[in-house]
């Protein structure tokens, strides 16, 4: 399941209280994922991580009174008995946990109680979790505590989910442009013994916050090996060289029917990530002039992708007389 329809799936079952497990390799967004499903759904999140909780933070801690024995709820536990807030309760990488905990969460899921004490209706239990294969530590889950969950879904990453996510997330345009030019790459994940990183959305978004730092390029490779891994970086660093050399997106605006057209497809993923970027009310109708020079140059699916990726940033742009009047022209190339 790509992201944007696990924010979908989680839309539906936040809202009616339907635990879900959501598996998936380490750094594919599951936690972020959850996290903005919950906001969206204008619930409170509590994060729990039971690999390094004990089974008294699910069972409450026990105490005598009148000679019988009881359990008393603390932090996490006290908050879902008391909420009458929409809240996500997250267990998060719930497989690393050791069965003895796994099974102390077993009550809260399904009889919804700890104990004598009944959890709040306006709780929802999500949990997240690796898969055994990631050499994460994870040892398996209980089949009891996954017959808790409505569903089980794994959580696999896409180039288009993770550009609109870059897109809004300010990760920079030679990032966003290379990974169109070279989707594959944002997911490669390896698990391995050695001291070294995989592209992953997580490893790669790292890549784009490296990247705001202005390192020097003698360092580049290194650096976002380092993050990402050295096949990974390769690839990206030869991308920056050529992104480097391109033609100035400010120039195609000041001069769209003059500014060449380049013929490498990287070179189009390049410029055209950054024309988005750039282009406003003030320089749509020049914008716009450029991409139906594209389109007449056998090139309209890069047209296209500027233009979405345009309006994705500014929605306002799609009310320009340019906008409507290019949109009028190419409804062919848009269904």
């Amino acid at each position: 399941m790509k992201p944007s329809s696990l924010s979908l799936l989680l839309s539906k079952t936040i809202p009616e209280r339907m635990p879900v497990l959501v598996t998936g390799a380490p750094g594919v967004g599951k936690s972020d994922i959850i996290g903005a499903a919950a906001m969206a759904a204008g619930a409170e999140l509590i994060i729990s991580h039971p690999v390094v909780s004990d089974p008294t933070d699910y069972k409450g801690l026990p105490y005598a009174k009148d000679g019988k024995a009881f359990f008393l709820p603390y932090g996490d536990a006290e908050r879902i008995i008391s909420t009458t807030a929409l809240t996500v309760f997250l267990f998060d990488d719930l497989g690393q946990a050791p069965p003895s905990v796994q099974a102390a969460c077993m009550q809260w899921l399904l009889a919804r109680r700890l104990n004598d004490k009944k959890i709040s209706d306006s709780v929802c239990f999500i949990a997240a979790t690796n898969r055994k294969q990631d050499r994460a530590g994870v040892t398996g889950m209980l089949e009891p505590v996954k017959s808790r969950f409505f569903s089980i879904v794994e959580l696999t990453p896409d180039a288009e989910d993770w550009t609109t996510w870059a897109l809004s997330n300010g990760m920079p345009t030679e990032l966003i442009a290379f990974m169109r030019f070279r989707p594959g790459l944002l997911y490669d994940f390896k698990p391995s013994a050695g001291m070294n990183n995989s592209p992953c959305p997580r490893t790669v978004a790292n890549v784009g916050r490296l990247i705001g730092l202005g390192l020097d390029e003698s360092m580049e490779l290194e650096v976002y090996g380092g993050a990402a891994g050295e096949g990974f970086a390769v690839e990206f660093c030869a991308f920056l060289r050529m992104f480097r050399r391109m033609i100035s997106p400010e120039v195609v605006l000041m001069s769209p029917d003059t500014a060449p057209i380049p013929d490498e497809s990287g070179t189009l993923y390049a410029l055209c990530t950054a024309l988005a970027r750039l282009v406003d009310d003030n320089s749509a109708t020049r914008f716009f002039r450029y991409l139906d020079r594209l389109s007449s140059a056998g090139k309209a699916e890069f047209a296209v992708m500027a233009v979405s990726d345009a309006i994705r940033q500014k929605p306002e742009i799609q009310n320009t007389r340019a906008s409507i009047e290019w949109f009028t022209r190419n409804q062919a190339v848009m269904v």
